[in-house]
């Protein structure tokens, strides 16, 4: 098989090969453990690897050689309608455990399907009905039509706010409804979605600074910055997926209103009216809280708080958020971190480590216990324990 080792083939070829290898590993572990997020980003990663394949070949000699060019125009390696959904249902599987692709889900593929039905009929035309490239007259790639380039380039970038959307309303909501809301909410995911960012911008500043965009020799670096966030996503979306621990999500799908009405409601509701004297609702609050160190369980959820009172997490949300001017999350964290206080003031961390008296008190991790505490004291914890001594 031909393939011309050039300076430019060889570098993205490297690329191309470690997005394939990655693509395999990311497929055996979503199988092996059942997770559908491992399986997306496969799907993502496969494509932008062939996103960069036509232009790897291209700088090997293969648009000069009759049989390896009619390859490349009848084989539509850029998927420019799929990265985005991709990208999307990847974003959707990793924030929500429960997630499937349901029928209605499947609309958005029609693009794609289209372009391949489109590729098809221009194979079979060209090939088996005039036997002469018709289509293909102009001795151009089809995959680099500008009506493709453009339209490709519109949906992922919908497709991104789509992604940056669903992020933000699942942050607002795990913020609203659980205690652990820093462990779920994947900082992978903003990392992922800011360099599919800067692939997209990257896009764009090329498009711009360049003014024989339309040659083919002059788009090397801006793939070759592609493939270098390509090397970035699919090896540290890789490790992530290696070190996820599955959680049971306690958010509801975000198909529904991101509202606290669709969060489980506790075995008693109450009336909507009985925040009306608030007063006693956070005397009450506080006193199940405290009385039964409820904080100290590092899985808090809203639903527990509820149970305990006897209300729906809707009306606990709202007095937290009326009552103390702050999310649940925040809310819950103050408590530990008060608690974390009182210990640290009887010298308990003399005995045991200061991430172990955090973890006594329900923290779950020492970047959320030194985040809340420095939220709550404008101090670090070993700052204040040198402030104590």
């Amino acid at each position: 098989m031909m393939f011309d080792f050039s300076q430019k083939s060889a570098l993205l070829l490297i690329f191309f090969l470690h997005g394939v290898m990655f693509t395999g590993l990311l497929v055996v572990q979503g199988i092996k453990h059942e997770r559908q997020s491992s399986l997306w980003l496969a799907g993502f990663t496969l494509l932008c690897s062939l996103y960069i394949a036509p232009f790897m070949l291209g700088y090997a000699g293969w648009y000069t050689m009759k049989g390896y060019r009619q390859f490349l125009f009848y084989t539509p390696l850029q998927q420019l309608f799929l990265l985005g959904p991709v990208m999307y249902l990847y974003v959707r599987s990793l924030l929500n455990s429960q997630f499937r692709l349901r029928r209605i889900q499947y609309l958005h593929f029609i693009p794609a399907v289209a372009y391949l039905i489109y590729t098809v009929i221009i194979f079979v035309y060209d090939n088996l009905i005039v036997g002469s490239p018709y289509f293909y007259a102009d001795g151009r790639d089809k995959d680099f039509a500008t009506w493709y380039q453009l339209a490709g380039f519109i949906s992922m970038f919908f497709y991104f706010a789509l992604s940056l959307n669903y992020y933000r309303s699942f942050k607002k909501l795990a913020f609203q409804s659980v205690s652990y809301a820093d462990s779920i909410l994947h900082r992978w995911m903003e990392r992922y979605l800011m360099a599919f960012l800067i692939m997209l911008t990257l896009r764009i500043l090329f498009f711009v600074l360049n003014p024989e965009w339309g040659q083919f020799g002059n788009k090397f670096w801006y793939y070759l910055c592609f493939s270098l966030l390509l090397y970035y996503i699919s090896l540290a979306g890789y490790i992530r997926a290696v070190q996820f621990i599955s959680t049971t999500s306690l958010l509801p799908a975000p198909d529904f209103d991101f509202g606290n009405e669709n969060l489980p409601a506790a075995v008693t509701a109450e009336p909507a009216d009985s925040l009306q004297d608030i007063e006693h609702w956070k005397e009450k609050l506080e006193t199940t809280m405290t009385t039964g160190k409820l904080y100290a369980n590092p899985t808090l959820a809203l639903p527990d708080i509820s149970a305990a009172l006897g209300v729906t997490p809707r009306l606990v949300s709202q007095l937290v958020n009326q009552g103390y001017g702050m999310n649940f999350n925040d809310y819950v964290n103050r408590h530990r971190t008060r608690a974390v206080i009182e210990k640290l003031k009887a010298g308990e961390h003399k005995t045991i480590t200061l991430l172990a008296v955090a973890f006594e008190c329900g923290f779950n991790s020492k970047s959320t216990f030194n985040r809340a505490f420095k939220k709550e004291l404008g101090l670090t914890p070993r700052e204040f324990v040198q402030k104590l001594s």
